[in-house]
């Protein structure tokens, strides 16, 4: 059972605002470490909302995110997708785990991520990424803590751990 008794505008506030930072200019140097913001909102979502939000909204939401960002059609979807199906088969622990704790296994899945991104691309004949893309996961890590402990508050008012 969630703990989200919340406010119904926080959700679709949060993946506007995620998927506007998603796509907002961001200076050349450190473009490669921008978050996949739209992972870390999906994730928060699962984690929060298991009855409201599992893989057929995460694919949802990664169709709307091919369309808004050009990239391939199913890329984002497929990546929601598995990164909702794998949270929701390990919800129930990371509930209990530290907010530390929990950014680590983000990060462990974002990182995951990135190498599906980097393998679909491959695959697709794309140019190989720079290197500094692949601390775009130690960003979404880091961020983790205080986006939850945001959330969190923005739905109940106060923080509810």
């Amino acid at each position: 059972m969630s703990r989200w008794r919340g406010r119904g505008w926080v959700v679709p506030l949060c993946v506007l605002v995620a998927t506007v930072l998603g796509v907002v200019p961001l200076p050349e140097p450190v473009q490669p470490l921008r978050p996949f913001w739209l992972a870390l909102i999906v994730a928060w979502m699962v984690i929060e909302l298991p009855e409201r939000f599992g893989i057929g909204r995460a694919f949802l939401l990664g169709l709307l995110a091919d369309m808004v960002y050009g990239s391939l059609l199913g890329e984002h979807a497929l990546r929601l997708v598995l990164l909702t199906f794998v949270l929701q088969h390990f919800r129930a622990r990371m509930r209990f785990f530290p907010l530390l704790q929990q950014a680590m296994v983000i990060g462990v899945l974002l990182f995951a991520d990135r190498g599906l991104t980097a393998l679909l691309h491959l695959v697709l004949g794309q140019a190989a990424q720079p290197w500094l893309w692949w601390g775009a996961p130690l960003v979404g890590m880091l961020l983790w803590p205080p986006l939850f402990v945001l959330l969190d508050r923005l739905g109940h008012g106060r923080r509810g751990r």
